[in-house]
C-alpha cells in the first residue's frame, strides 16, 4: 500500500532494495527507540504512514542529483527516507543533539546510506555552511517565519527551501521573514496520507543572499520572529 502510494503521489517507485532497507529501518528505530528517546511512533503501520511515506513525498520537490541539508533531522526524518527512495539524493544531518546524530550515523552504516553527520546548532553551522546546498528541509521543528531564519542561509542561490507542515495558513505571517531572508513562496504541495491525514509541503525558492547575520543566535528567532 505504502509503495502504491508514493508512486501516485511522487512518482518514485520504490525498489526492492529500498524497501528492504525500510525494513531494517522500523526494526532499528522501534528497538533504539527506548535507549534515544526518538517517537511516540512505533506501531508498524504507523512508522511506515507517518514517517516513511510522509518523508517521501518531499521527494516530489527536489531537484535530480541533489543535496540535501536536513535540519533537526532527529530520527532521520525526513532524508533518509528520501535518500532510501532516491539514491541520486546526498544529504547531510544536522542535530543539536548528539544521540540523534549518533542514531542516524549508526542507521545508515547499517542501511548502505551515504551521508554527513553534524552535531550542531544551525546557528553555528550556517557560518560555515553558507549557500552550500540545493535544498534545506525541516519538519515538525518550527513555526514558519523561525524554520526560514534557520534554513535560508545554507541554500544555494536559486535553491530551495522546503517546509513540511500540516496546511499553509502560516504562509500570511512570514511574508517578511521571505523579504528579509531572499526567499520567494513558490508552491504548496497538498497530500492526504493513507491514514487520512493531511501533509502540506511548502516551498521556497531563494532569489537573494540571505544576510549574513542570519540565523540568529541565542534564540533570537523564536523570540523575536522576522
Amino acid at each position: 500500500m505504502i509503495k502504491q502510494y508514493i508512486q501516485q503521489n511522487t512518482g518514485v517507485c520504490l525498489s526492492q532494495e529500498a524497501e528492504n532497507k525500510l525494513e531494517v529501518y522500523y526494526r532499528f528505530l522501534t528497538e533504539e527507540n527506548a535507549k534515544y528517546n526518538l517517537t511516540a511512533i512505533t506501531e508498524r503501520n504507523e512508522v511506515y504512514i507517518k514517517h516513511f511515506a510522509d518523508s517521501i513525498l518531499g521527494s516530489i520537490a527536489i531537484p535530480q542529483n541533489a543535496t540535501l541539508c536536513d535540519v533537526g533531522s532527529g530520527a532521520g526524518f525526513p532524508s533518509i527516507p528520501i535518500a532510501i527512495a532516491r539514491s541520486d539524493v546526498r544529504i547531510t544531518i544536522v542535530d543539536s543533539l548528539e544521540k540523534r546524530v549518533n542514531f542516524c550515523k549508526t542507521l545508515c552504516n547499517q542501511i548502505g546510506v551515504s551521508a554527513q553527520f553534524y552535531h550542531d546548532r544551525i546557528e553555528d553551522f550556517s557560518k560555515t555552511n553558507s549557500e552550500r546546498f540545493d535544498v534545506a528541509a525541516a519538519r515538525a521543528v518550527a513555526p514558519l517565519s523561525v524554520l526560514l531564519e534557520y534554513l535560508a542561509q545554507i541554500v544555494k542561490l536559486g535553491g530551495i527551501v522546503l517546509a513540511y507542515k500540516t496546511d499553509d495558513d502560516e504562509l500570511a505571517s512570514a511574508q517578511n521573514a521571505c523579504r528579509t531572508l531572499g526567499l520567494r513562496f513558490e508552491k504548496a504541495f497538498r497530500f492526504v496520507l493513507p491514514d487520512d491525514s493531511k501533509r502540506c509541503l511548502l516551498v521556497f525558492r531563494k532569489t537573494a543572499s540571505t544576510p549574513q547575520k542570519y540565523p540568529r543566535g541565542q534564540n533570537k528567532p523564536r523570540k523575536q520572529p522576522l
